[in-house]
C-alpha cells in the first residue's frame, strides 16, 4: 500500500499546469512579516469548471533544523461554476489563488500542496532564507 507521500506529484510548474506556483522573497528579515502567494496554472491555464477544478491549496512552513513542518494556511475554493440547474450554469467562479503573511526567526523551506478534482495531490517548495 502506498504511503501519503506516494500520491504527490511534482513537476515544473511551467509545464504542468497542477504545480502549485510559490511566489515569495528570496530573503526575509528575521521577525518581519512577508507575503507569499500560491497559485496553480501560472503558465499554463488550469481549468476551474464544475467537472474540473482544484479545490485547494495548502501552505506548510519547515525550519530548518526541525522535525516538523507548520501549517501556515489552507485556502478552499468552493465556486466552480456550479448551481441548482446544474454544473456551469452559475456565474460565480472562484479563482485558485492562496495570499497569506507570516514571519519567522529561521530559514527553511516554504511547502505548498493542492487538489486537483481529477488528477488528484500536487506539490512543490522553495527555500526561504534570513538576512
Amino acid at each position: 500500500m502506498a504511503g501519503l507521500k506516494e500520491l504527490f506529484q511534482s513537476a515544473d510548474w511551467k509545464a504542468e499546469k497542477h504545480v502549485p506556483v510559490i511566489e515569495a522573497p528570496e530573503k526575509i528579515k528575521k521577525g518581519e512579516f512577508f507575503k507569499i502567494t500560491v497559485t496553480i496554472g501560472k503558465e499554463i491555464a488550469h481549468p476551474n469548471e464544475t467537472k474540473h477544478h482544484i479545490r485547494w491549496i495548502a501552505v506548510y512552513f519547515h525550519p530548518r533544523g526541525e522535525k516538523f513542518p507548520y501549517q501556515i494556511g489552507k485556502a478552499e475554493f468552493t465556486s466552480h461554476g456550479e448551481s441548482v440547474q446544474g454544473p456551469d450554469t452559475s456565474t460565480i467562479y472562484t479563482h485558485h489563488e492562496a495570499s497569506l503573511s507570516f514571519k519567522t526567526e529561521k530559514p527553511g523551506t516554504i511547502h505548498a500542496s493542492s487538489y486537483c478534482n481529477i488528477h488528484g495531490l500536487w506539490q512543490n517548495s522553495k527555500e526561504l532564507n534570513i538576512e
